[in-house]
């Protein structure tokens, strides 16, 4: 680790995307289902839409007339979809396990997501990785999701180290967003969906989570 007052103590791990091959999953679920109310989901509207604002794609929906009920019909379906579909497919990106198993021990270590507990309940049945964090934050722990800095000032808190020695790994602008409001250093990775991104304002941005044991140790 570094040495003074930026040694890391901490490390808070996005779940999608970070962790797990999961956003350019539900982006197709997504897709799939408001193309069945005639709405056009583009990949480049999904990363600003989800990605970076953190809005959601619901209202595309809504232009069209379609409101109330219909819309909470519409996300029941995705979401079931989408359940299905993480139960299907092999979700643990390479690379990951090996790193997480290098760092367990050497730091605290903790998930911060906005992914909602029955997906991350899916996801994690028979992923292997639960067994290398101290905690894990889901909606429900913290008040306003990202890009808010709520989920990351609750992860300091539970993670009982100084924000200084804290760093948040994430790979979305929603996610740097949220991470540097709460005061953290922020590496972002890139993915397929966010190669292009500028991410001003990340600590360090990465190209693989194997990069990840390497960067801990620069300030």
């Amino acid at each position: 680790m570094s040495s003074g007052s930026d040694a890391v103590k901490a490390i808070l791990w996005d779940n999608d995307g970070v962790l797990v091959d999961t956003e350019q999953l539900y982006f197709r679920v997504t897709k799939d289902v408001l193309a069945s109310v005639g709405v056009d989901l583009t990949e480049d509207q999904f990363v600003e839409l989800l990605l970076v604002q953190g809005r959601g794609a619901w209202h595309l929906a809504e232009e069209r007339g379609i409101v109330g009920d219909e819309i909470d019909r519409l996300r029941e379906q995705r979401n079931a979809q989408y359940a299905e579909c993480l139960a299907r497919a092999p979700l643990v990106l390479a690379g990951v396990e090996s790193v997480l198993a290098e760092l367990h021990g050497r730091y605290v270590m903790g998930i911060v997501t906005t992914c909602i507990p029955e997906h991350f309940a899916v996801i994690h049945r028979s992923s292997g990785l639960l067994k290398y964090f101290d905690f894990v934050l889901l909606p429900g722990d913290y008040d306003r999701h990202k890009p808010h800095p709520d989920p990351y000032l609750r992860a300091i808190e539970r993670s009982g180290v100084d924000r200084s020695a804290c760093v948040a790994i994430e790979d979305s602008e929603r996610g740097l967003a949220s991470a540097t409001g709460a005061g953290l250093r922020c590496f972002v990775i890139r993915t397929p969906l966010t190669r292009g991104r500028a991410f001003a304002g990340a600590h360090r941005v990465l190209d693989s989570v194997a990069d990840v044991p390497l960067a801990l140790t620069r300030p």
